[in-house]
């Protein structure tokens, strides 16, 4: 067998272009692509439905039961009643002015705080730089309830050491320090040194994933340091400041735990359903009525989900870094 034939026997067995065999195989890859990113989905869609969707539904279709009263003890079916009594609840607008303030207060303190100070340890490298991420990191690394024990202490005009200044103001206890007028400022300064520290960080990976390329560039255009952050880092870092907004929302709507404590220290001076979750609380354990309190979170649900998208879209989350560039 001479070699030109052994070459014209290969060229035969090989598959023609456009044949089956030869866009199988240009689909190998894809389906195992395909296969992967179920694989490394499954975790995720797995814990997403056990934590998330399963709870939602069974919120849903609680909410939608009727609560046994003693006058009327039968369940079943109730519609959209547990919506209405929930809405019609004379304490539920008076929770959600309270809540939006704190958010009013706090989430721009939150986002320009985080900001700034992430932009001016940026622009500070060496150990300077370094040590003030250490610094601004030490709020964030106490624990929730040792952060609000340090706050109990703080604003106890018999302990503090900012006593002169609950003194100045005519306040001689804690009752009259913590009040209902007072509370969303002292949440406001609660949230923002509990979570600085933990922001700035991860602000800070987001300027540090910025290319050298870019900086060099803006340089050579002769960009000052002001110009650089505003014109430059500022646009290409706007997904982790939307992302830092929207966990810091999600966090302000479900307030629960700081305002119940408050409470308990003020000995009542702060009302029992101050917050959205603390009416929902109310409703399921001193109504006894579980379907207004499934209503109640799924309202807070929706609320909390519509804003979100919002800044989601806004921000440019998940956008392409071309665009994210623009």
């Amino acid at each position: 067998m001479t070699t030109a034939t052994v070459k014209d026997e290969r060229t035969t067995q090989q598959p023609a272009p456009g044949s089956r065999r030869d866009a199988a195989k240009r689909k190998a890859p894809h389906r195992a692509e395909t296969r992967g990113a179920y694989v490394l989905l499954a975790p995720y869609i797995l814990l997403f439905l056990v934590a998330a969707a399963i709870p939602i539904g069974y919120a849903f279709w609680i909410s939608m039961q009727k609560a046994p009263t003693l006058v009327n003890p039968e369940t079943g079916f109730g519609g959209f009643d547990s919506f209405i009594t929930v809405v019609t609840d004379y304490r539920f607008f008076a929770t959600f002015v309270n809540i939006f303030t704190v958010m009013i207060i706090w989430l721009p303190i939150m986002i320009f705080g985080v900001v700034g100070m992430a932009l001016l340890i940026h622009a500070s490298p060496g150990r300077f730089g370094g040590a003030m991420r250490f610094v601004y990191y030490i709020p964030g690394a106490l624990a929730g309830i040792a952060n609000f024990v340090l706050w109990v202490y703080l604003l106890n005009p018999a302990q503090s050491p900012i006593a002169f200044l609950w003194l100045d103001l005519g306040m001689t206890n804690l009752k009259e320090v913590v009040t209902t007028q007072n509370l969303p400022l002292i949440l406001t300064a609660m949230l923002f040194f509990q979570g600085l520290g933990t922001w700035i960080v991860i602000v800070n990976g987001g300027l540090n994933g910025i290319p050298d390329e870019i900086y060099e560039a803006a340089a050579l255009d002769g960009a000052n340091a002001w110009q650089l952050a505003w014109r430059v880092k500022l646009p290409l870092i706007r997904p982790w400041i939307g992302y830092t907004a929207l966990m810091n929302l999600a966090y302000g709507f479900q307030l629960f735990l700081e305002p119940y404590l408050m409470r308990q220290i003020s000995a009542g001076s702060i009302d029992s359903e101050w917050a959205p979750t603390q009416l929902g609380y109310a409703f399921a354990f001193t109504n006894r009525n579980f379907p207004a309190a499934a209503a109640m979170s799924i309202i807070l649900l929706v609320i909390t989900l519509a804003i979100g998208m919002v800044i989601v879209f806004r921000s440019g989350l998940f956008g392409e870094a071309k665009e994210r560039a623009r």
